[in-house]
């Protein structure tokens, strides 16, 4: 069973194979946990991330479908738990600097709903910015999680092309990033991050 591919094991998780899933886990796990721990700087939260990722394909394994490979798609959940978690501690840290001042504390979903708001239109105006096949190339790489090989077979056209795409994307989006405030600068830098 060791020798069967992601996708075999995944079919096989499909239909409770626990040993599949087992299998899944030791290929991943410590590549997650680097991954998480390089964004978080924490190894307990970044083991929470992998755990719950992991505990979350198992009790979704009979809906799971694949638009890639199998190491996109764990890739991208662990990335998404990754902003989950980079917001959560932003909250908490903002209500424990509110409650070290003894100020009363106020619902700040409002201000969240704004910050996230301005992210989600920064990146949607920079991403429009650029030329069709570029912002195409760009959100397979950091959106999908392909590699340049990938998306390079996806698209037919060569890695070099990819890679000149990826360049002027990673370009034209930090030359604008003046206008935003800090935090949302990190979560963009984060993201633009390979």
């Amino acid at each position: 069973m060791t020798y069967f591919t992601d996708e075999d094991l995944l079919a096989l998780l499909k239909n409770n194979d626990e040993r599949a899933f087992g299998l899944l886990y030791d290929r991943y796990w410590e590549r997650m946990i680097a991954k998480a721990y390089a964004a978080l700087g924490s190894t307990v939260d970044a083991e929470e991330i992998v755990q719950d990722t992991f505990v979350n394909l198992w009790k979704k394994r009979h809906s799971i479908e694949l638009k890639f490979s199998f190491k996109t798609y764990i890739s991208a959940v662990v990335k998404y738990e990754i902003y989950a978690k980079i917001a959560g501690l932003k909250k908490r840290k903002d209500q424990a600097n509110v409650e070290s001042d003894t100020i009363e504390l106020v619902d700040d979903s409002t201000q969240q709903w704004l910050e996230f708001d301005e992210l989600r239109t920064y990146i949607e105006t920079a991403m429009n910015s650029l030329p069709e096949k570029c912002r195409l190339v760009f959100s397979l790489s950091r959106f999908d999680e392909l590699s340049n090989e990938e998306i390079a077979k996806t698209l037919d056209i060569s890695k070099k092309t990819v890679e000149a795409h990826i360049t002027k994307a990673l370009k034209t989006l930090r030359d604008n990033m003046g206008n935003i405030n800090s935090y949302n600068a990190f979560l963009i830098l984060f993201l633009l991050k390979k």
